[in-house]
């Protein structure tokens, strides 16, 4: 049978899966890649994806859910039978599994947490109630920790014995607790594989830098580039060691963090997408978006229908208001893509909008006059009439202002107003600029009229 090399990708895994030949299917999935699975798992009905996944052993299946986004791997383990779904999910890291399920309906999560592993059932649990871009929503709970009394020599005894049960990973430390749990202490593999059997570990332990629960994914980012750890601790309230963060964990939910914002600054609301997700899905997210910006649109365009008169007398002013409010889109975008960087570092706050407003101005004034210039110019050249520069340049300078002013400080005081800005200040944005820049260029044409007007 030569199904795996014959048929594409997708036929393959459904032949095999639907032949029951788990060792083939694993074999192909490896030869494959996980890039490759996935995306011939997502061709597959969801009959059929649950098949290939069943037919996997668990730790195979495991490895192919952990390379899937959160909220399409959510899609498919929910579609199992929650007894086959635990079983998948206990082969999982703790952090994998706790995101996965908080994609997940609650009571759809609550049925496959009732048949997973006890043990890893109560730390899962545990783990989905804290903020995902979070110490504790990115924590793992693998990790080596033991008692500050024991010695070297017993350390080393279970540590090796774990890695031959395969029940500790790539750990670079191990962590030292008091009876209550509370860290003391952290201890390099290095320095304790060195030390003297006899010695207790509380005689050998470094102090701990640690981090809080609560941390947010700015201030993890900021310590990881301050100390150059593979993983931090993690403790509660109480100084308890409850995890620890890796530093590619960090890594992944700030790449995830950005994608993100940007998908909502494109208007694909409520999550990732892809286009085998269910069409009404997908068109329902947009929409949330796109009926929003018909009526801002509709809104924006009702100033030229004020200036209709105007428009008339001088025809040639509508070959410039969409460059006029396009550019002055461009600079503010800008702005806020600046404001938005520099509250995820954590460099501004949203109380100091006025300083920005007043950083953002100074750029405006110089970058509206050069391009003012420039449009004026053009304008003049082509019509041969500079009062047509004079209103096209003018309102384009003046615009520019307006634009990066609102592109600077928005971000901040919708953060301010617990408000995403990634997805709302796009919208308002355009608006304001599309508004002001056809009432600029037609409320200097009425004035000057007389002078643009076309014989």
């Amino acid at each position: 049978m030569h199904t795996d090399t014959a048929l594409r990708p997708w036929e393959a895994l459904k032949a095999l899966a639907e032949a029951g030949d788990a060792k083939r299917l694993e074999k192909y999935m490896s030869a494959i890649g996980p890039s490759e699975a996935f995306r011939a798992l997502l061709r597959l009905t969801k009959e059929e994806q649950e098949r290939v996944l069943t037919t996997l052993p668990p730790v195979e299946a495991a490895d192919l859910i952990e390379e899937i986004p959160e909220e399409h791997a959510a899609d498919i383990i929910e579609q199992m039978d929650a007894k086959a779904a635990a079983s998948i999910l206990n082969e999982m890291e703790s952090d994998e599994q706790a995101d996965v399920l908080a994609e997940m309906e609650e009571k759809d999560a609550a049925a496959i947490v009732a048949e997973m592993d006890p043990e890893e059932a109560a730390d899962v649990v545990e783990l989905i109630r804290y903020p995902h871009f979070s110490a504790g929503g990115l924590m793992m709970t693998e990790y080596s920790a033991y008692l500050e009394n024991i010695t070297v020599g017993e350390a080393l005894d279970d540590l090796s014995a774990r890695v031959a049960e395969e029940a500790v990973g790539q750990e670079a430390h191990v962590y030292v607790v008091s009876p209550s749990g509370a860290l003391v202490g952290v201890l390099d593999l290095r320095d304790l594989v060195l030390s003297a059997r006899t010695t207790p570990l509380a005689d050998v332990l470094k102090s701990p830098l640690y981090v809080g629960a609560e941390t947010d994914l700015d201030d993890l980012e900021e310590f990881f580039d301050r100390h150059d750890f593979h993983a931090v601790p993690v403790v509660d309230a109480h100084q308890r060691l409850i995890g620890m963060v890796r530093r590619s964990a960090v890594e992944e939910a700030l790449t995830e963090r950005a994608d993100q914002d940007f998908l909502k600054s494109q208007g694909i609301i409520g999550g990732d997408e892809i286009r085998t997700m269910p069409v009404l899905t997908r068109a329902r997210r947009r929409l949330s978006w796109l009926s929003l910006n018909i009526v801002l649109n509709v809104i924006a365009a009702s100033v030229i229908a004020f200036y209709e008169d105007t428009l008339r007398a001088a025809i040639a002013l509508a070959v410039f208001l969409p460059i006029v409010s396009d550019m002055s889109g461009c600079s503010g975008n800008q702005a806020v893509a600046v404001s938005m960087r520099e509250l995820s570092l954590g460099v501004v706050k949203p109380f100091e909008a006025l300083r920005v407003w007043l950083q953002e101005v100074s750029v405006g004034i110089i970058n509206g006059t050069v391009l003012g210039c420039l449009i004026a110019g053009a304008a003049w050249a082509w019509k041969g009439n500079p009062y047509l520069g004079l209103v096209v340049g003018g309102a384009l300078a003046v615009n520019t202002v307006v634009a990066v002013s609102i592109g600077g400080t928005v971000p901040l005081l919708l953060k301010r107003m617990n408000v995403d800005p990634a997805v709302a200040s796009g919208p308002i944005l355009t608006t304001v600029t599309d508004m002001c820049g056809f009432f600029l260029v037609l409320g200097f044409a009425t004035i000057m009229l007389s002078h643009v007007a076309m014989p």
